[in-house]
């Protein structure tokens, strides 16, 4: 389970003393080590975000990256994770887990703040 998210440095429109941003389970820590690592991915943090497009008009994303003075950063089983104030907004109170089911394996997102989501699940409207 996440801890409380605190940015680095206190984001322009939060403070540091906020709460949880969202869940990432340790299942999908573990789905993110079966992407294949190269070394670049090295010491990066495993990044959330929201960006426009989709069948609903908002997709999530899911990338190996540095972080930045803004974002949100916390430790789930010893894999440095991020998520920066604009896709927070979007994802707050969401739970990230990784699935596998006779329809595939994968990221899948649940999202409190979704109205509308498309049927495959990786895009949604708020």
């Amino acid at each position: 389970m996440a801890e409380n998210l605190v940015p680095q440095q206190p984001a322009p429109e939060s403070d540091a003393a906020s709460a949880a941003v969202m869940e990432i389970t340790a299942a999908a820590i573990g789905g993110s080590r079966n992407i294949p690592r190269r070394t670049e991915f090295q010491g990066k943090h495993f990044r959330v975000f929201i960006e426009g497009g989709g069948c609903s008009g908002m997709r999530y994303g899911f990338v190996f990256d540095d972080s930045k003075a803004d974002d949100f950063c916390w430790q789930v089983d010893g894999q440095s994770v991020a998520i920066d104030p604009l896709s927070a907004q979007y994802l707050r109170g969401a739970k990230v887990d990784y699935v596998s089911d006779l329809r595939g394996e994968g990221f899948v997102v649940d999202n409190p703040n979704a109205k509308t989501s498309c049927g495959c699940g990786h895009s949604f409207n708020s």
